[in-house]
């Protein structure tokens, strides 16, 4: 059985499209036709990641994927996959280079800041604000650092570094308290 962690989440399955069992995911990427062809994805039932097979799928409007699972033929088949979580195994997540990362990929990572120097360890990335934040852990006190295109200068995947340039004193607000 596939372990969550194991897995990253793609989209949620947001509404049925047809009385044949069809169904619509809202992916959360920003590559939508990278998962154009899949043959499967785990749907999160009930706190277990369950495969499901399509049959056949069509992107339509930007992020919504229609589609076919295999076994999925009424609207009742439907209704019990609704609102569910579609997640696919990390190992299948195309591999990024230079400046873009997958957030899984850089936790553990040390942050490094331009002025201010080693700043701490990446333990969490924060994306339920408007804005996602690198969560920083400089010997025991959390550290917030947006996750702006501007203020990464560079992921270092064989250092497992993460360097960024943030605005004077921003580090220091956390430290100063």
């Amino acid at each position: 059985m596939l372990q969550k962690e194991e897995c990253f989440y793609l989209g949620n399955i947001v509404k049925k499209h047809s009385f044949k069992g069809e169904v619509v995911i809202k992916l959360d990427t920003d590559e939508p036709e990278l998962y154009r062809d899949m043959e499967s994805v785990f749907v999160d039932l009930g706190n277990n990641l369950v495969p499901f097979f399509i049959e056949k799928s069509s992107l339509s409007k930007d992020t919504f994927l229609r589609v076919k699972f295999e076994d999925v033929s009424s609207e009742q088949d439907a209704d019990a996959i609704l609102k569910a979580g579609v997640y696919l195994p990390i190992k299948l997540l195309p591999k990024l280079t230079g400046n873009k990362f997958y957030y899984h990929e850089v936790i553990g990572f040390t942050m490094v800041d331009e002025g201010f120097g080693e700043v701490g360890i990446i333990e969490h990335i924060n994306d339920k604000a408007a804005q996602p934040l690198f969560e920083v852990d400089k010997d025991g006190t959390d550290i917030f650092i947006p996750m702006i295109d501007e203020f990464i200068l560079k992921i270092d995947r064989e250092n497992k570094r993460v360097e960024v340039k943030t605005p004077k004193g921003l580090i220091e607000m956390y430290l100063n308290q």
